[in-house]
C-alpha cells in the first residue's frame, strides 16, 4: 500500500493494536503523529528506523484538555491531518458487586477515555477537514461489544464502543458532502496486554472456544485493513462496520 504523502494520526499507539497499525501505516511511507499515555519507550519502538517519517505525542486522553493538546501538536507537527485511527482505550472490570462510588468512578474513566476522548478529537477533526476543504478520513476502533453485549464485569466498555459505533456512522452521514468518511473496524478479543484482563480471570482456552478459527486475532491481522482504508480505496464503504473478530460474531 502506499501511504506516502498521508499524515495520519494514531492514538494508542505505543503497543497492541495501535502500535501494529502505526507500524504498518509507516512502512506504507506514511507521515504518522504517534500517541501514548505513559509508554514512551514502547512507542519509541514502534517509531525505531522510521524517525523521520514520525513524531511521539504524550497525552492522557481521560483529560479533555490534554486530548485538545494532542490533536493541535499532531497538527503542528505534520502540518495536516488526512486521518485520523481513534484506538485509544481501556477494558476495566467493574462488576455491580463494587461499591457503587467504586463502580461509577470506573464507568466515568472507560467512557472518558473510550468514546468522550474520540468525540472531541472528533469534532476537531471535523473543523480541519471542512477548513481546508479536501476532507479527510475517521477511523474507530470499536468492538464485537457494541453488537452482541459483554460480560457482566464489562458494561462501561460495551456501553463506550456502542457510542463510538453511532458516533462514527453519524459521521458518515453528515459530513459525506465535505469528502469525510468514516468506518468503524470492530474486533473481537485480540492478544493484547489490554485482553489479558479477561484472560487471568476466564482462561484463554474459554476465547478459543468462541470462536470459529484455531487461533486468536493477532494486532497484525488488523493493520492492514486500517492502512488499506487509508489509502482512499474504500470511500464507498463509508459508514460501515468491518468485523475482524476471528468468526467469533456475525451479524
Amino acid at each position: 500500500m502506499d501511504l506516502r504523502g498521508q499524515r495520519i494520526l494514531v492514538t494508542g499507539a505505543s503497543r497492541g493494536i495501535g502500535a501494529a497499525i502505526a507500524r504498518r501505516l509507516l512502512e506504507d511511507g506514511a507521515q504518522v503523529a504517534l500517541h501514548y499515555n505513559s509508554s514512551r519507550q514502547e512507542a519509541e519502538g514502534v517509531l525505531r528506523g522510521y524517525e523521520d517519517q514520525g513524531v511521539l505525542l504524550p497525552a492522557n486522553l481521560a483529560d479533555p484538555d490534554r486530548t485538545r493538546d494532542l490533536f493541535e501538536n499532531a497538527l503542528k507537527a505534520l502540518g495536516h491531518l488526512d486521518a485520523l485511527v481513534l484506538n485509544a482505550g481501556v477494558f476495566l472490570p467493574h462488576p455491580i458487586e463494587e461499591e457503587l462510588d467504586q463502580w461509577w468512578a470506573v464507568w466515568k474513566r472507560t467512557l472518558a477515555i473510550n468514546l468522550d476522548a474520540p468525540g472531541l478529537l472528533t469534532q476537531m477533526a471535523l473543523r480541519h477537514f471542512q477548513a481546508h476543504g479536501g476532507g479527510g478520513r475517521l477511523i474507530y476502533i470499536g468492538s464485537r461489544a457494541a453488537f452482541r453485549g459483554e460480560t457482566r464485569e464489562f458494561l462501561g466498555y460495551a456501553a463506550s464502543k456502542g457510542g463510538l459505533t453511532s458516533l462514527a456512522r453519524s459521521v458518515a452521514r453528515s459530513f459525506g458532502k465535505d469528502n469525510v468518511k468514516s468506518f468503524v473496524i470492530a474486533p473481537g478479543f485480540t492478544r493484547t496486554a489490554m485482553a489479558d484482563t479477561f484472560v487471568k480471570e476466564y482462561g484463554e482456552q474459554r476465547l478459543l472456544d468462541e470462536i470459529a478459527l484455531n487461533t486468536l486475532t493477532l494486532p497484525e491481522d488488523i493493520a492492514p485493513l486500517t492502512a488499506f482504508i487509508c489509502s482512499g480505496q474504500m470511500d464507498h464503504a463509508t459508514g460501515t462496520v468491518i468485523d475482524i473478530n476471528a468468526g467469533s460474531y456475525m451479524h
